[in-house]
């Protein structure tokens, strides 16, 4: 049995209530109904209590794209939340998503607990950039990137909502990035990385996560700083915890290398079970 690493809410997130491929999340003032694959299981709440709480329910028209259903009407589609130090800001978004993963808050803390100022830490496939400015606030020089330009503008403003300055952006592939900023000789106190399980990339090259971990794992242990650290968030069953095991146990001898699975706990009790964290350190 993998262990969990438990997200825990904080004043502007909780996930209330999970069950039948749906969640029931708030965001701030804003709750959200969206579907969710691994809630197999029954809620403890019914549909109508859902209904009656939530704002704005995500309608599928396909597996990747779907609508905002408005429940209750006077409420924009763009608002902000904060965690700790940090303002993001959320938009109902045709893919579901609304700007945040909040189960990677237990990434967040550990990168507050383990940089210092004037560390250099570096984020892959970084989407809008929560773990780029948490690192930010802690005096660190932040690299953040992503190949997707409107992400790389929504983490601007992200910061510039924060009152923070000088992330460094880079609108890249992550993968290519990395290997030339090995030849540039460059190295971090602490990576993160948040890849895709599968895409299609510029020149129509096809993406799997399970073909290319092994790389991006070489790539950051190459970056990795002396006493430093590597996250790498994975969503994929093509790639599961013994695979990853293998890999790491291939490529990170010496090293300690902590596996688990990103988890939330509803307010009803309810677990949902994200992706894989994998936390490298040096043994």
């Amino acid at each position: 049995m993998i262990k969990r690493t438990f997200t825990a809410p904080w004043p502007d997130y909780e996930l209330i209530d999970a069950g039948n491929n749906q969640k029931l999340e708030r965001w701030g003032n804003v709750v959200t109904i969206r579907p969710e694959m691994n809630a197999y299981f029954e809620p403890v709440l019914s549909k109508k209590e859902w209904l009656a709480k939530a704002h704005f329910e995500f309608i599928e028209s396909s597996s990747s794209a779907g609508e905002w259903k408005s429940l209750q009407g006077g409420l924009a589609h763009d608002w902000q939340i904060t965690f700790n130090n940090i303002t993001i800001n959320l938009h109902l978004t045709k893919f579901k998503h609304v700007g945040l993963f909040p189960e990677q808050r237990a990434n967040w803390d550990f990168i507050a607990d383990n940089l210092k100022h004037g560390d250099r830490f570096l984020n892959l496939f970084a989407y809008t950039g929560v773990a780029s400015l948490v690192a930010r606030d802690q005096g660190a020089e932040v690299l953040h990137c992503d190949s997707v330009k409107q992400i790389i503008k929504w983490g601007k403003e992200n910061m510039e909502s924060s009152g923070l300055t000088d992330v460094h952006w880079v609108l890249e592939d992550a993968l290519k990035f990395a290997q030339r900023e090995i030849k540039r000789g460059k190295h971090y106190q602490g990576l993160i990385m948040d890849p895709p399980a599968f895409g299609i990339g510029a020149k129509k090259e096809r993406w799997k996560i399970e073909n290319k971990f092994p790389e991006l794992i070489e790539a950051a242990l190459a970056l990795r700083s002396k006493g430093g650290f590597i996250i790498a968030n994975t969503y994929s069953p093509r790639l599961d915890a013994a695979r990853i095991r293998q890999i790491t146990n291939e490529l990170c001898k010496g090293e300690k290398v902590q596996v688990t699975t990103l988890s939330v706990k509803s307010q009803t009790g309810k677990i949902l079970d994200y992706g894989l964290r994998t936390v490298i350190t040096e043994g």
